[in-house]
């Protein structure tokens, strides 16, 4: 979590000389998950949001998914509320029809005008995951889809997770990113002391690296699932586990690797993303993977333990998160302090890559 012992606070009333990276909205020129595959059925459709924007997407019986505005233009009724019809969704209220390019068709209704296409939005799936463009329609074949290659390897077994968290979605990548924050979590994983190793960055990244020595309690048996092995004294593990956290805007992933063992024993990509037009809401989409073990099916027994673990690790995040942002609110802008060079450059890169917010623009 960000740390506030920073720089010299700015005085009430006076101006910020740096956007409010709160009000920073995302960039809609990237693929950002909606839904889960397993929330669309066969002949079904869902009803999502992007930042404000409702969206439907379709799975028709036969071929692939698609996507258009969640309303039908007669009188504004959502069409994820009604039916699909072969390779066309139907309004539940009057009937009308309208093809994945977003052709309106009126069988049995005469209309004295020709009803406007609906807006379409590229939509595809992978990995378990529905993504949907939400930039030009024009640019989605030169951007790539996210890449999470642990998803499909045998030797890992990945956890689909996620929920609905009050905040802007920069207090997460912060709260991610940030692992001076270890006693939030001291209660489950007994004291941790990490040590920076340094960073990276560019044009679209920032990235960072951490060690960790237990200073109390014992290791919990969760945590020793994803290393392999129980550590019961910290001294002789000290430092020996490598986190490498990385922001490649919009996405955010974390990886740990151990010494000796060539393949990381854990990875986790996310994804925030905006619910509502003020970007104050955002949905997660996370994929964590952890390598199998050397016992057969010992990971497997052991997956609702991990489960209940990394919850409760995700819930204390969450409320945490969800208090700054109604801090946020009391305040009527930002006025954290923050000094830590990973957060400072964090920041930048999340307002260089965000869209300003209309009240910067004004």
């Amino acid at each position: 979590m960000t740390g506030n012992t920073s720089e010299a606070a700015i005085p009430d009333g006076a101006a910020s000389p740096h956007p409010d990276i709160r009000r920073v909205r995302s960039n809609p020129d990237f693929w950002y998950p909606v839904a889960w595959s397993r929330e669309l059925r066969r002949g079904r459709t869902i009803g999502v949001r992007y930042a404000g924007q409702p969206i439907v997407v379709v799975r028709p019986e036969a071929g692939a998914i698609f996507a258009l505005d969640d309303v039908c233009p007669h009188l504004q009724l959502p069409l994820s509320k009604g039916e699909v019809c072969g390779d066309f969704i139907r309004c539940a209220y009057h009937g009308l029809k309208y093809s994945r390019r977003g052709q309106c068709f009126s069988p049995g209704m005469k209309l004295e005008n020709e009803p406007p296409r609906l807006r379409t939005w590229a939509c595809r799936e992978k990995d378990g995951l529905i993504f949907v463009f939400m930039g030009d329609l024009e640019k989605s074949d030169s951007i790539a889809l996210p890449d999470f290659p642990r998803v499909r390897d045998p030797h890992y077994r990945t956890r689909r997770f996620g929920k609905v968290v009050q905040c802007h979605y920069s207090f997460m990548h912060e709260n991610l990113m940030d692992m001076n924050h270890q006693i939030l979590h001291s209660r489950l994983v007994g004291g941790m002391k990490p040590r920076f190793l340094g960073m990276d960055r560019g044009e679209d990244f920032v990235e960072a690296r951490y060690t960790f020595a237990r200073t109390s309690g014992r290791q919990p048996l969760s945590e020793a699932l994803i290393y392999g092995q129980r550590r019961k004294d910290g001294r002789d593990f000290a430092y020996r586990d490598v986190m490498t956290i990385r922001t490649q805007y919009p996405y955010q992933t974390l990886r740990i690797e151990t010494e000796g063992i060539d393949e990381p024993v854990m990875e986790l990509w996310i994804a925030y993303v905006p619910q509502d037009r003020e970007e104050l809401i955002n949905r997660v989409f996370g994929l964590l993977s952890i390598r199998r073990l050397k016992i057969p099916f010992l990971l497997d027994l052991a997956w609702p333990l991990l489960i209940a673990f990394t919850e409760r690790v995700f819930t204390e995040d969450r409320e945490i998160v969800e208090l700054e942002q109604q801090a946020w609110r009391e305040q009527d802008g930002d006025r954290n302090q923050e000094v830590f060079p990973v957060i400072m450059a964090l920041r930048q890169l999340l307002i260089q890559n965000g869209m300003p917010s209309q009240k910067d623009v004004g």
